[in-house]
């Protein structure tokens, strides 16, 4: 995946500036996409009490479901959209 989408995030940089892509994009442009992630995780579920009844259920399949998908289609937008619509799914029907 950093392969494929480095190679989308350099082409711009080089389109803009066609001289050497200097190091320090190309491994912020390798890096920064997976620290977001961890970032956005912990800030998704940093009010998350799994002690309290079925708080967290519904967290916790979406976050399965997010990861079966990448893994199954190696998608990122595939992957955020459908735990994304299982998790309003979860809360507004099963989890009311």
């Amino acid at each position: 995946m950093s392969q494929q989408s480095g190679g989308v995030r350099t082409r711009a940089f080089k389109a803009a500036f066609p001289k050497v892509l200097p190091r320090i994009v190309d491994y912020l442009g390798n890096v920064l996409p997976y620290a977001m992630t961890g970032l956005l995780v912990v800030y998704s579920l940093k009010n998350v009490n799994p002690l309290a009844g079925s708080q967290g259920i519904p967290e916790a399949i979406a976050i399965v479901v997010i990861v079966i998908l990448h893994i199954w289609k190696r998608s990122m937008l595939l992957s955020i959209a459908g735990g994304t619509a299982i998790y309003m799914v979860l809360l507004q029907l099963v989890f009311v």
